[in-house]
């Protein structure tokens, strides 16, 4: 069971997240730094130019006064080196100046301080993952015993697609930029809550939500705001998904959504539906089951959020 301190529940954590264009990460990292539940155990950045995203969590940290929490590069490359990298081109506009010096990087790879942080304090240490999964599945590779030892893993990806919800994608993209290194950390026996597209695409952020943000006036807040009004989607239609935000949302509150016990299982070869997360009732002789959220409380859910990224 989590420590409690004042009250709450403490929970302490670890980020693994690809910040960048999509400004659902931002959000996120907001959120946890509102949230007085949460005991940093570090942040560590996945796929792709994985400095660059450090340099944005950099950032923000030491516009929230947080410059202490530890930052570690994680997997750049696919699991199996196989596919190739999205690379979208906004990331840290707004953010980042034309010429930043490197932030400060603790230089341990993510996948050994992820190992050691676990195997260090078993069943103290939550791992909320809300990018592609490489650095995940490269630890539980190591060493498959790190299933068994965490708090708990919270997984932003995937999608059911039920009748109500056939406009959904196929493949949620973290789990369609690295099918492999997800199909590795869903059968591992780690104890997995999932939050799909199902129900994250239930949650937005407004305009008007946006607005009380910058109403907080300092620095912190004023940048979140200015990468949400940046992020091409938003900007186009005056609101956005809050993907990442409510996976970790449901880490504090699971009561935000209905869980339902399922198996997992991703596509890694279709040529249409590469990145597929398959869905089915547990049997006897199946892997661990992932418990997935497939309702939410939308409003609710929502009016948390909001709290937490005020705060």
């Amino acid at each position: 069971m989590p420590a409690r301190q004042k009250g709450r529940n403490v929970v302490k954590l670890i980020l693994d997240t690809d910040i960048g264009t999509d400004v659902d990460d931002c959000l996120a990292l907001a959120f946890l730094l509102g949230s007085p539940e949460i005991e940093w155990t570090g942040i560590t950045c996945v796929y792709g130019d994985v400095l660059l995203r450090a340099r944005m969590v950099a950032k923000l940290l030491t516009l929230a006064g947080r410059p202490d929490i530890p930052i570690r590069l994680g997997a750049s490359q696919t699991l199996l080196g196989i596919r190739s990298i999205y690379w979208e081109g906004h990331e840290g506009e707004g953010l980042l100046e034309a010429s930043p010096s490197d932030p400060h990087i603790d230089p341990e790879n993510a996948v050994d301080f992820i190992i050691r942080s676990v195997m260090d304090d078993p069943g103290g240490i939550h791992l909320l993952a809300i990018g592609p999964l490489t650095t995940v599945a490269l630890a539980l590779s190591i060493e498959p015993r790190l299933a068994q030892n965490m708090a708990g893993l919270t997984i932003m990806g995937g999608a059911l697609r039920g009748r109500e919800s056939l406009d959904l994608p196929i493949a949620e993209h973290n789990i369609a930029c690295d099918p492999e290194a997800a199909q590795v950390v869903l059968a591992s026996g780690a104890p997995i809550t999932l939050v799909p597209l199902d129900v994250t695409t239930q949650c937005r952020i407004q305009r008007e939500d946006v607005a009380l943000l910058r109403a907080r006036g300092d620095a912190f807040h004023a940048a979140v705001a200015d990468q949400v009004e940046r992020y091409p989607f938003f900007a186009r239609h005056g609101y956005t998904y809050l993907h990442d935000p409510l996976a970790a949302a449901v880490m504090l509150r699971p009561d935000l959504v209905e869980l339902t016990s399922v198996n997992v299982a991703v596509e890694t070869e279709g040529r249409l539906t590469s990145g597929m997360t398959v869905m089915t009732l547990p049997k006897a002789d199946s892997p661990a089951p992932v418990s997935v959220a497939l309702q939410v409380d939308a409003a609710a859910a929502e009016g948390f959020i909001r709290e937490r990224l005020r705060a």
